[in-house]
């Protein structure tokens, strides 16, 4: 349930109303009064805090040391330590379970299965990622992401792109609420692809629907005006952690420090150097889900070390000082990076992050307001490359590397549409701008043209889009600008991977039976909130 941050935003608003007329505060710069219909009525709203989402806990910030802490056993060389800052943020509880993605995958068939099934469709996990070649794992592919045994279960063969979707469309159906929480709008349970709330669209002007009753408005050209974003009403966006934000809250240092001293250095998200409960009522069990030893998933029968064949429910286990749950073990987790090795070294020491495509709202021509797709879903197309078997007469004799086209479903009704900035384009200012110069800064300082050693083809020979040159995609390398980190050990990861350190990476395409994913959401405002430093 969501903390109630105010009683009711009509009766806030109404009340400043009424103080309006009593003598108001007075804007520093100018003088005139704020909130006051006689000069116009520029508004300045009551606000306390940000209010917390639900499922999130937050996560004060601050600054740690990113990286490996633990020897590198792997010898990739891809996370060298470095320290860095993370801001305050909110992250979710636990691993999204199967019950809350089928929730989601609900509410997706309703809203555009009649008239659109290829949305629904496309939300589906991939359940045959169960599958082995030599073990029977036919029970999971059929029942694991639809039996209740299993609705507590983190869902699994989610891939980068369809965690992005859940956290958008968490995103709408939560403002959603808080709506009509807040006796704004009126609930409407059947819902339609031309109907449907989105948080975008809405504060576009471009909702299909109607609030049931507006906000008042201190303009006495306009008495009542749609909620916007200045009215600290909607929460911001749903989303992953970046891998630097995940890593932090994993380890919970905060529970470690005094005054601004960390009193252990962590290898995994508790003290000590052990993975099992040094507290003399747990001694000796097991801290998280993961393989003790070659063909030791769960231990022996009636003293079951971990107690779990392959996941746990996502509240099992110990939580850290966060108070998240499985941050070691269970499920590995997304998160919104793109993979590079040397990004630990080339990213900012301030919010580290690899993966910006800088984008804004596509606008008519004519009139300038922002565009939302009202008609079918919109498909991008792209290459890259694969490797396919050759052979003769049947038998296969190697791999060769081939371009193919494939689409992406990159828009619903509905929702505002976006495109990459660029110079084609006077109002994104770039060439003025010296912050940036283009839209997609994913391959900065690894992976661009500068840093290839066929820098002196031209950009011509640099296309990751393609799989092309840089990392030889699917000849030395599977590394490109569609492949995303993972963090975190799995119930099939032996201790090592435990370490909130560890990264590994998979095309956003793909899935395991061992990835999930858990949201979260920017903190704005006061790192600690007023009940802080």
């Amino acid at each position: 349930m969501i903390k109630l941050n105010y009683k009711s935003v009509l009766s806030v608003v109404a009340g400043s109303m009424l103080i309006a007329s009593c003598g108001t505060e007075r804007s520093p710069i100018t003088g005139w009064a704020y909130n006051d219909p006689q000069n116009g009525g520029f508004e300045k709203v009551p606000y306390e805090e940000q209010e917390t989402g639900p499922g999130l806990v937050l996560i004060e910030g601050g600054t740690f040391t990113f990286g490996r802490t633990e020897q590198d056993v792997t010898y990739d060389w891809n996370n060298v330590p470095r320290r860095v800052t993370v801001s305050s943020f909110y992250m979710d509880e636990t691993e999204v379970s199967n019950f809350s993605y089928l929730e989601y995958l609900y509410w997706t068939n309703r809203v555009f299965g009649p008239s659109y099934p290829e949305v629904y469709l496309k939300a589906l996990p991939d359940t045959l990622v169960w599958r082995e070649k030599l073990a029977y794992n036919e029970p999971y592919v059929e029942y694991y992401l639809r039996h209740p045994a299993y609705r507590d279960y983190p869902v699994v063969g989610v891939n980068w792109l369809q965690a992005n979707d859940f956290c958008s469309w968490r995103t709408d159906r939560v403002n959603e609420f808080i709506l009509i929480r807040e006796g704004l709008l009126e609930h409407v349970p059947t819902a339609t692809e031309t109907d449907y709330f989105s948080t975008e669209s809405y504060l576009a002007g471009k909702w299909g629907g109607q609030l049931k009753q507006k906000l008042p408005s201190f303009d006495d050209q306009a008495p009542e005006r749609d909620v916007r974003m200045e009215d600290g009403i909607f929460l911001p966006k749903y989303r992953l952690p970046t891998e630097a934000e995940w890593e932090f809250a994993s380890y919970g240092l905060i529970g470690n420090t005094i005054g601004e001293r960390i009193t252990d250095r962590r290898i995994y998200p508790w003290n000590g150097h052990g993975v099992r409960n040094p507290e003399e009522k747990y001694i000796g069990q097991i801290m998280a889900n993961f393989v003790r030893g070659n063909g030791d998933y769960m231990g022996v029968a009636g003293w079951l070390n971990d107690n779990a064949d392959v996941t746990a429910p996502v509240y099992s286990y110990w939580p850290n000082d966060y108070g998240l749950y499985h941050m070691a073990g269970n499920v590995s987790e997304w998160v919104l990076d793109v993979y590079r090795p040397l990004t630990s070294e080339d990213a900012d020491e301030f919010r580290p992050f690899r993966g910006n495509v800088f984008q804004t709202q596509q606008r008519d021509s004519t009139d300038g307001t922002i565009l939302v797709n009202d008609n079918v879903p919109i498909y991008q197309k792209f290459k890259h490359s694969v490797s396919k078997p050759v052979g003769t007469n049947g038998s296969n004799v190697g791999t060769a590397e081939e371009i193919v086209e494939d689409s992406i479903l990159v828009s619903i009704p509905g929702r505002v549409m976006w495109r990459d900035v660029s110079i084609n384009y006077a109002s994104d200012n770039l060439d003025e701008r010296r912050n940036y110069k283009s839209a997609d800064y994913i391959g900065e300082k690894d992976g661009d043209v500068n840093s290839s050693i066929y820098f002196d083809q031209g950009e011509d020979a640099y296309d990751t889009k393609a799989g092309k040159l840089m990392y030889e995609y699917a000849k030395t390398s599977l590394v490109n600008d569609v492949a995303h980190v993972y963090k975190g050990g799995s119930w099939r990861d032996r201790a090592y991977w435990l370490n909130p350190g560890t990264r590994r990476f998979l095309d956003q395409r793909q899935s395991f039976a061992y990835l999930g994913f858990r949201c979260a959401m920017t903190r704005v405002g006061s790192p600690a909130g007023l009940g802080g430093k």
